[in-house]
């Protein structure tokens, strides 16, 4: 239990919010973890307008770091994360009022949106929040445990 009352730490401004490559894998992660990474190939066209991206013809898997399953190398998983975040935070939206002007608040909000995400929120495929899912917590959080935990 006193393990589970730990103080969960903010993600610090000072980290690059730049896109993963080659070598930040390993400073964010270590070592000890598969990473590759999946290039989509598009077709270049002509007709390509402002909202609809051109065809995709193949793509391109290439290893960073450990030793990755083939077959798992994907972006869904990724695409649908990002999706589901944007779709419940606006901040990510530029032209609404809850846009994140200041990184550090767009850090925050994200911090705790991921706390909420994982631990206090049951999942329909799952039944139960993924922290559970994967032996970090015995219950759901409440969202006062979750401000408690979190030092709010």
């Amino acid at each position: 239990m006193e393990a589970e009352k730990k103080r969960f730490d903010y993600p610090s401004c000072d980290v690059s919010l730049s896109r993963f490559g080659e070598g930040q894998v390993e400073s964010a992660f270590g070592c000890e973890i598969d990473y590759a990474m999946l290039s989509k190939i598009y077709a270049s066209s002509q007709e390509e307008t402002r909202y609809s991206p051109a065809e995709c013809v193949g793509c391109e898997t290439k290893r960073i770091t450990g030793n990755p399953d083939p077959e798992h190398i994907s972006t869904s998983y990724v695409e649908r994360q990002n999706l589901t975040m944007r779709m419940q935070m606006r901040r990510f939206t530029r032209l609404t009022n809850g846009f994140s002007k200041k990184v550090e608040n767009h850090a925050y909000a994200v911090a705790l949106y991921t706390m909420h995400y994982n631990f206090c929120r049951i999942h329909k495929t799952l039944r139960v929040t993924p922290a559970m899912e994967a032996g970090v917590t015995d219950h759901v959080w409440t969202i006062e445990e979750m401000l408690d935990r979190v030092g709010l």
